[in-house]
């Protein structure tokens, strides 16, 4: 059966190690996902879409359950990888099959870098690179159900139909500019593993308005986004629905001294009440959390913010004068880093270091 024969979704894992195998050949490996989170931790892997310039498919992973071939290709060196926007597809494929495709080409990214504006969307790249308008009424698609439509085929199909023809004029305009080796830098950093694997400890960033907890509360915060942060990769649920951002921060800023005073506040929603002497247990691990508050908890002071303004002013300017984005070349996070550590100038790598470095070093 040759693939651009194949109609619906590739089931068997027989059909599934032929599309493959047909594919294999070509230097270039299209690829999209289509995945579900709204009642997950980790996203659910729906569909998996592969092509190159003349054939398309769909693997249906809900009936697949030997997906090793594909992480096996995935991972072939020979053959490059292109996808757009990839960061969610690089986490559901790291998390489902351990592996990260590579190489890669982000078409996303190298939009930006040719100068197309940040963060393009697909549609609007393929109609602006190849003046193709495609329908994106099947957007919102439910992708675990079975059986899709027509309609849905053809939505995700396109997804990746006209990747090839996309790459080809980026990568020829982005060698013009000679910005090839800054796609290649930018996008072997997205293949690294650390990126795609959660620490417990971190999570606390991701709590809407940690901003606002006063530094004393920094350990209690940190302990109880981690307890959370487990709870919710345990169940395999949503953060929100092991506990909410609100109700967490209540307890961070009030905190209960006792098992009772928890249970029967006004801090602990009813369904959490099983989880209070766990719950507990993260703030006590909190009074001995000899975690320092990060750098970034407290707002800038003085000559940081003398050095943020004249660096946010040197990067506007050279951003202008390449015709990118300027948080493409330094993300705020950075640019308040070494306000506060100009030493932290020397970790400056690739690129970047030899576009900004002397400039940025002049105001420092």
């Amino acid at each position: 059966m040759s693939v651009s024969s194949m109609n619906g979704l590739l089931q068997s894992q027989a059909d599934f190690v032929s599309a493959l195998d047909a594919l294999a050949p070509s230097p270039l490996l299209a690829l999209d996902t289509e995945f579900m989170r709204e009642r997950s931790y980790r996203p659910q892997l729906c569909l998996v879409q592969l092509g190159d310039a003349v054939q398309q498919v769909c693997v249906d992973p809900l009936q697949i359950d030997d997906l090793a071939p594909l992480a096996a290709q995935l991972a072939d060196a020979r053959q490059i990888k292109l996808v757009h926007a990839a960061a969610q597809d690089l986490e559901v494929l790291h998390q489902r099959l351990g592996i990260l495709p590579a190489p890669l080409f982000d078409t996303q990214l190298a939009a930006t870098l040719c100068g197309v504006g940040e963060q393009i969307g697909y549609a609007a790249l393929i109609e602006r690179l190849l003046g193709v308008v495609l329908d994106k009424s099947s957007s919102r698609t439910d992708w675990a159900q079975r059986p899709l439509t027509p309609e849905q085929y053809r939505y995700a199909l396109d997804d990746v139909r006209y990747l090839p023809e996309a790459y080809a004029l980026l990568d020829e305009q982005l060698n013009a500019l000679g910005r090839a080796d800054w796609m290649r830098e930018d996008c072997a950093a997205q293949l690294d593993p650390a990126r795609w694997t959660v620490d417990p400890l971190e999570a606390w960033r991701r709590v809407k308005g940690w901003q606002r907890v006063p530094k004393s509360g920094f350990a209690r915060l940190r302990q109880l986004a981690a307890w959370r942060e487990q709870r919710a990769q345990a169940l395999d649920r949503p953060r929100r629905w092991i506990l909410d951002d609100e109700s967490l921060l209540r307890m961070v800023n009030r905190p209960p001294r006792t098992l009772k005073a928890l249970q029967h506040g006004e801090t602990l929603p009813a369904q959490l009440f099983p989880e209070a002497e766990a719950i507990m247990d993260a703030l006590a691990l909190a009074e001995h959390d000899p975690s320092p508050v990060p750098p970034a908890w407290k707002a800038l002071q003085g000559d940081e913010r003398e050095r943020f303004a004249r660096m946010v002013e040197v990067l506007e300017q050279r951003a202008q004068a390449l015709n990118l984005p300027a948080s493409v070349l330094l993300n705020r996070a950075d640019i308040e880093r070494l306000a506060r550590q100009s030493q932290a100038l020397e970790g400056l790598a690739g690129w970047r270091a030899e576009v900004l470095g002397e400039s940025l070093a002049a105001v420092l």
